[in-house]
């Protein structure tokens, strides 16, 4: 009876842990918006502040079969994720481009995606 009750309580004992250790390293991620607006400078009729201009740039060589569907939704997320990281609460202006050159026969290509990230008053 003894060793069963002993049982028990380092088993209570091991959860309790596990679930503190994961429960820390979960609480302590900041949260950032991600699904912020985006807008046209000649759309917003509210006034705002701009709080900085982002610019993305992602850069392959050879062939990038992985991005070139959406090249587009590579680039608004991007700069959602910098723009959420700076505490804004929209994007404005937002200009995806991309080119390719060539070094020898390889091809290199760059995607740009920029904005300014801006904060409503």
């Amino acid at each position: 009876m003894k060793i069963a009750s002993c049982r028990l309580i380092l088993l209570t004992i091991s959860l309790v842990f596990l679930i503190s250790i994961n429960s820390c390293s979960t609480m302590g991620q900041p949260s950032y918006n991600y699904n912020l607006p985006v807008f046209p400078q000649n759309e917003l009729a509210q006034a705002y502040t701009q709080i900085g201009r982002i610019h993305v740039t992602r850069e392959t060589y050879g062939s990038d079969y992985t991005l070139s569907p959406d090249i587009k939704a590579w680039g608004l997320a991007a700069v959602q994720q910098e723009a959420g990281k700076m505490g804004a609460d929209a994007i404005m202006s937002l200009e995806i481009t991309g080119r390719t050159t060539y070094y020898g026969i390889i091809p290199s290509t760059e995607y740009c995606a920029t904005a300014f990230a801006i904060k409503f008053k």
